[in-house]
């Protein structure tokens, strides 16, 4: 295929494309004078965003001197393009101002007073291209700010970083727009620059042939190319007929390779790439010089200039400036329409401020008589007749009347099915209209609200992935709170098992409350090793266990009103009351550590088997004194010794009454202290006290008995 290409070329026999219209030139105006260097202006407003892609990020601040060729912005990602410094001077703002721009929107620039100095950065000049390696010339054109200066403004450097097979690398010197002659100028005067920068290309892409189109109204543009590239037999230089929009991407490829890209497709998917001639010499500057992108030739032309002419105008430069070097005829009439571009493609700007950028490449100012629809500020558009001329002259083979009636009703889908993305706003329909409608401003409208849906889609997208993060971190943040809490309960089971003093005191409460529980099944005559210890038996137990607590708790209450009372009936001192002595005899009672429970339970035991013993012995005492009295009434007159031995055995059994209720206390207040402590076991103890007491009682009735019959008998 490509053979067939080069021998067609080779005969001057081109494909054509759909469409197309052949508007008057008007290339005279500045076709015949050289590229003239301007001087400095006093001030330059560079915008931050020159390119298709974002703005950089802002190296500078308001104040700093900077040098020319220092970069303003830093490139952080692949779309970003950074600006630098057209010349030295000082920052004097970073603001919001109008900038080239059909809607006459703002964006942030950058207001750079020329100290008129001119002063450069030191500069990493390499004549040699054999030192450097494809990714450092890569570097080299990605630091220097470079982008597409056809028009479109695609980094350079991402397209030249192409890794598929290259067939054809066409270099658009086409320049098919009315008027414009900045590209045929450049080629004249810089086609060796041209020429070297288009071998840079070859070795990066290294395609397999390499096509400079330059159409047949430049003819010494066409034999300075030929001149330069002679000496490389891959370069062809392809010279096409003059035919608007020839210098479209699509429409240029198709007249040289017959190849029609397809809508939706890039002309890299079949091994196409397409440079203008502009960013060639841009990339020469760049790798040989370590010049960036600072400055590009501007054609300033129209009947309304004294002095039409192509000028090198450094990127930042003021609409108005240019104007006044080029000789304005009334630059004070407002009337006067400025139009950035050529006629088919330009916008009028809003203020004169606007700034040259990298894909400025016409200023036209024309007279009323050269284009009088400039001067019209009302809208004579009339109703679409269907004549269907704009159909016929769209290169891109669409249909603009259906394209305008559902951009006008913002069917943005309807829109899609049309390939509105396909219109490249040459304009020819609107040319050819008799309804005077201007269809590419309805396009341009409809593109802009396509894009901001689609950010806002975009940012829709963004907000629900964020939406999903969220919810799922959320669950994971759960899931892990589970498992923390069984991990925690898995240590403190595994803490129970260990042998530390909470895991043995916590084991040992659970073995008593099992202990007691089995004890009562056994004293219920229930077997151990057939009925398991269950939840509810150590439940009840629990219960049995508060019970004891309370009946010790009333027992405790019941020794201490007694201890009281006996307390009334005592003589006091006189930092003495009953409450504090009940207090004291209370705590001397209650106050028993743990460690001496069975100690105390022991000597509790003890105390009340000697008090059983002593009483039976005073019993046994009581009754030999009974004896011995009933034994003296038979003695004569001369038994005084009788009637002492009644009257000790009177006062031992008062004595005896006494000890017995001080007995009867003590007995009180010790088992209510021990209450606690003392098992079942001890309660024989107390029942054998209980009759001891009982028969205590009855021997001193019975001896009050006996002295009152000692007294009747005296």
């Amino acid at each position: 295929m490509v053979e067939s290409v080069i021998q067609r070329i080779t005969r001057g026999h081109f494909w054509d494309f759909h469409g197309g219209i052949h508007p008057p030139e008007q290339k005279f105006f500045t076709s015949n004078k050289p590229i003239k260097q301007l001087v400095l202006p006093k001030q330059l407003i560079i915008p931050l965003q020159q390119h298709i892609g974002r703005e950089g990020d802002l190296l500078v601040s308001i104040g700093e001197h900077v040098l020319k060729g220092q970069a303003l912005t830093l490139s952080t990602n692949p779309m970003v393009v950074p600006i630098h410094a057209p010349t030295s001077g000082t920052i004097n703002a970073i603001k919001m101002s109008v900038i080239a721009h059909p809607s006459g929107l703002s964006q942030l620039c950058i207001f750079l007073d020329v100290d008129g100095e001119d002063t450069w950065r030191k500069r990493d000049v390499c004549p040699d291209l054999e030192k450097l390696s494809n990714h450092e010339i890569i570097e080299k054109i990605a630091d220097a700010g470079i982008a597409g200066m056809g028009g479109a403004g695609f980094p350079t450097h991402i397209k030249v970083n192409r890794k598929p097979e290259i067939k054809f690398l066409i270099i658009n010197g086409a320049e098919c727009e009315p008027y414009i002659t900045a590209d045929d100028l450049l080629m004249m005067e810089q086609s060796v620059a041209i020429a070297d920068g288009i071998k840079i290309l070859d070795r990066l892409l290294t395609p397999t042939i390499i096509l400079i189109a330059i159409e047949d109204n430049k003819p010494k543009a066409i034999k300075a190319l030929q001149q330069a590239t002679a000496a490389i037999e891959k370069i062809k230089v392809c010279i096409v007929p003059t035919k608007y929009p020839t210098g479209g991407e699509k429409q240029l490829i198709q007249i040289l390779t017959g190849q029609e890209v397809t809508s939706g497709r890039l002309p890299i998917h079949d091994g196409i790439i397409m440079q203008n001639v502009a960013t060639c010499f841009a990339i020469n500057e760049a790798v040989r010089h370590d010049t960036p992108l600072i400055r590009r030739v501007v054609t300033v032309t129209g009947q309304a200039l004294n002095k039409p002419q192509n000028v090198w105008a450094l990127l930042g430069t003021p609409v108005n400036f240019l104007l006044e070097q080029c000789g304005v005829q009334d630059i004070e009439n407002e009337k006067q329409p400025v139009i950035m571009g050529g006629p088919m493609m330009g916008f009028s700007v809003f203020s004169e401020l606007v700034p040259i950028v990298k894909t400025s490449n016409c200023i036209l100012v024309p007279s009323k008589i050269e284009m009088p629809s400039a001067f019209e500020k009302e809208n004579k558009e009339v109703e679409c007749i269907r004549c269907g001329q704009c159909s016929d002259v769209c290169p891109s083979q669409l249909l603009p009347q259906e394209l305008q009636w559902s951009a006008k009703a913002k069917d943005y889908s309807q829109l899609e099915k049309l390939n509105l993305s396909d219109c490249i706003d040459c304009g020819a329909c609107a040319y050819v209209c008799p309804s005077q409608i201007p269809l590419v401003h309805y396009y341009r409208i409809a593109k802009a609200e396509i894009r901001e849906q689609q950010q806002l889609d975009l940012k829709a997208e963004k907000a629900k992935v964020r939406f999903e993060a969220r919810k799922l971190r959320l669950e994971k943040e759960k899931v892990a709170r589970q498992e923390k809490h069984k991990k925690a309960a898995a240590a403190r089971k595994a803490a129970m098992n260990k042998a530390t003093p909470e895991a043995t005191g916590a084991k040992s409460a659970v073995a008593a409350a099992l202990a007691r529980v089995k004890a009562k099944k056994a004293s219920q005559g229930q077997d151990q090793t057939n009925t398991p210890v269950t939840q509810a038996d150590l439940a009840t137990e629990t219960v049995d266990d508060q019970k004891s607590q309370v009946a010790a708790a009333i027992a405790r209450a019941k020794a201490k009103k007694k201890l009281k009372e006996e307390a009334a009936q005592k003589p006091l001192s006189s930092n003495e009351t009953v409450d504090k002595v009940v207090e004291e005899k209370a705590a001397s009672t209650e106050q028993v550590s743990p460690d001496d429970k069975k100690a105390k339970i022991a000597a509790a035991i003890a105390k009340a088997k000697a008090k059983k013993l002593s009483k039976s012995a005073e019993a046994s005492d009581i009754e030999k004194t009974t004896e011995n009295t009933s034994t003296e009434k038979t003695v004569n007159l001369d038994d005084k010794k009788a009637k002492i031995a009644a009257a000790i055995a009177k006062a031992k059994a008062k004595k005896l009454g006494k000890s017995a209720e001080a007995s009867d206390i003590e007995k009180t207040t010790e088992n209510t202290s021990a209450e606690k402590t003392i098992n079942s076991d001890d309660k024989k103890a107390k029942i054998a006290a209980a009759i001891a007491k009982a028969k205590a009682r009855k021997k001193l009735k019975e001896a009050s008995m006996i002295e009152q019959n000692d007294q009747d008998s005296v």
